[in-house]
């Protein structure tokens, strides 16, 4: 992970007096056991460029952690991205600058306003591109987003999620490194460290001056906060800009065009509502089978549906079923509630139980799939496990045009997204295949030209759903 800021023009020698590094003496430091280093790359009268790296000790990353003793925890961007963690380790390297507070005879130039060209990386990030400069282009930066081809030996995605993020304005240093502090962990939307009322402090301090007149300022104070009880303590709005909704995840967000004057219902609410409607008024819906129900939110739904008497929540993933086992036993006390099954599972196993069940529910599944892996699991599901009714939603890739996306996915763990026609010939083949009917349909709102957000479709077994 690195960090450059070029100073070009009158004063750019200023640029190391006002970092409080000498271009003569190399900087090196261990950091809480992850090494810091600091070099300037270009030093001349009228230009002065710094880099700052960070190298962390990926078993220092995870020391301490409650999921220590699972591989995953080796297997993770952290240890390549800018984030929290490197904000965190350059704080010391930067503090002088970041506080403006230089040696007194260079206190004018903390004032001054240079030509800066800032550029960092590598950032893993759920934002789309424009979402990216909306956060950066009010406060006066033309801002470039690169991103490296992906050269895979196997078909998974044409380029790489993640991108290298270049500014150019005019700006004191401070001010620049005040953005970045606060602006790189809404970008990566992650925090290494438990977070509290001193993060409130921190981003009234660094967001002095810029952040209350800032158009995406709820968005920037909800995924710096993250807990409703610490925005409440700053007087944020709790609602949501009118040009950003929630996507596929709770932590996903993506622009809208306004649509709408009412309140915004998040994607996911609409799905999940759409699909207890369909299973609600399903002659045959004593058995469900949730794939894919990570914490259980579905499942819980699904569980206050009257004539349903079992529901198995299929997820391989231990930290999501163990959520769901607290949401399962607070929804346990109330009335007329049926607790899901929780069920150590995946897709591409076969597991007897799950076989001749009345529902099957794929919600937003199948897109996390590799597309050369799907014929498999759809083999299975319709020749193996021959539910009455299946429910596969997934998204519309016509419709991130809506969201201003380009060509990018919902989610970085997104294979693939399909057109409407696409997901329209993949359905009815499966359904010829297997002798179902199938029945499609869009969740969300409907844009002309471009469909909804979401699409669904309605497999029913041939010959009743009473027929074994």
């Amino acid at each position: 992970m690195q960090l450059s800021i070029k100073a070009t023009g009158e004063g750019a020698k200023m640029l190391s007096f006002l970092l409080s590094k000498n271009p003569q003496n190399l900087y090196d430091r261990m950091e809480k056991g992850h090494r810091v280093r600091f070099t300037y790359t270009v030093f001349s009268d009228s230009e002065v460029e710094a880099v700052i790296f960070v190298t962390p000790d990926p078993v220092e990353l995870v020391k301490n952690s409650p999921d220590t003793y699972e591989i995953t925890q080796y297997i993770n961007d952290r240890e390549f991205v800018v984030s929290s963690i490197f904000c965190s380790y350059t704080r010391s390297a930067l503090g002088t600058a970041l506080n403006g507070r230089p040696k007194e005879e260079y206190l004018d130039w903390a004032k001054h306003a240079f030509q800066l060209t800032i550029g960092f990386g590598p950032v893993a990030t759920d934002l789309p591109d424009a979402v990216i400069k909306q956060l950066f282009e009010p406060l006066g930066y033309q801002t470039e987003i690169e991103r490296g081809q992906a050269a895979y030996n196997f078909e998974l995605k044409e380029r790489s999620s993640a991108r290298f993020i270049n500014l150019q304005g005019t700006v004191t240093v401070q001010n620049a490194l005040k953005h970045l502090f606060v602006l790189i962990p809404v970008l990566d939307n992650y925090r290494h460290y438990f977070i509290d009322e001193r993060e409130i402090e921190k981003l009234e301090r660094y967001g002095e001056g810029w952040l209350a007149d800032h158009p995406l300022k709820d968005l920037i104070i909800k995924r710096t906060l993250r807990f409703r009880e610490l925005i409440d303590q700053v007087g944020a709005n709790l609602v949501q800009p009118d040009n950003l909704v929630q996507s596929d995840d709770d932590e996903v967000m993506t622009p809208e065009p306004i649509l709408r004057s009412q309140p915004v219902v998040r994607l996911n609410e609409l799905r999940y509502q759409r699909v207890v409607k369909i299973v609600e008024n399903l002659p045959a819906r004593e058995s469900i089978v949730d794939f894919g129900a990570g914490e259980g939110k579905l499942s819980v739904r699904l569980g206050f549906i009257p004539g349903v008497k079992e529901i198995l929540a299929v997820e391989p993933t231990e930290k999501e079923q163990l959520r769901a086992l607290k949401r399962f036993s607070k929804a346990s006390q109330k009335d007329d509630f049926i607790s899901p099954t929780p069920i150590w599972g995946s897709l591409f196993y076969y597991d007897e139980q799950l076989r001749a069940k009345d529902v099957m529910i794929l919600n937003e599944v199948i897109e996390h799939i590799d597309e050369s892996r799907l014929p498999r699991v759809m083999d299975t599901i319709f020749g193996s496990y021959k539910p009455k009714v299946l429910l596969i939603t997934t998204p519309n890739v016509e419709y991130n045009t809506v969201y201003q996306m380009n060509d990018a996915v919902r989610h970085k763990d997104h294979r693939f997204e399909w057109t409407r026609a696409e997901f329209s010939e993949w359905t009815h083949t499966w359904a010829r295949n297997y002798s179902y009917e199938v029945q499609l349909d869009g969740i969300g709102e409907e844009v002309e030209g471009f469909g909804h957000p979401s699409q669904i479709a309605i497999f029913t077994r041939q010959g009743g759903i009473e027929n074994e």
